[in-house]
């Protein structure tokens, strides 16, 4: 019953993370149909960088503490890209360069929301397994 609490958490988790991801394609979708100026947009973008970079590396950290290898291991590729961008300082959005970088950062946010979609998926794969496992053996 525990394992069964311990894919809920994830998914919520990665529900979080999709929703952030959305956040952003949305912010960037209003500035290339001109509903906001750039200036709102990367701010809006910048506010919820780090939060996404925390819960990933917290959602990484979870599935290692909690046993599950292969998950962790998925993880791992994401959470490096995102740690390769802070420690390079390229994570924030500049506004003087949102308009030239518009369909990098487009396509670099749609990546991220098919793996965590992929994530997800495996997550809601693993928590109905260990939901009928556990009914098995009442």
């Amino acid at each position: 019953m525990g394992d069964l609490f311990v894919w809920l958490i994830a998914f919520f988790i990665l529900i979080a993370l999709l929703v952030i991801v959305i956040f952003q394609l949305m912010a960037l979708a209003d500035l290339e149909f001109d509903y906001i100026n750039p200036y709102d947009s990367s701010s809006r973008i910048n506010k919820v960088i780090l939060p996404e970079y925390i819960t990933e590396g917290v959602l990484s950290l979870f599935f290692l503490i909690t046993g599950h290898w292969c998950m962790s291991l998925l993880c791992i590729p994401y959470l490096y890209y995102n740690v390769r961008l802070y420690t390079q300082r390229q994570h924030l959005v500049d506004v003087t360069e949102i308009f030239n970088m518009l369909n990098w950062e487009k396509k670099q946010r749609l990546f991220k929301l098919g793996y965590l979609i992929v994530l997800l998926f495996l997550s809601i794969f693993w928590m109905i397994l260990t939901a009928l496992e556990d009914s098995d053996y009442d």
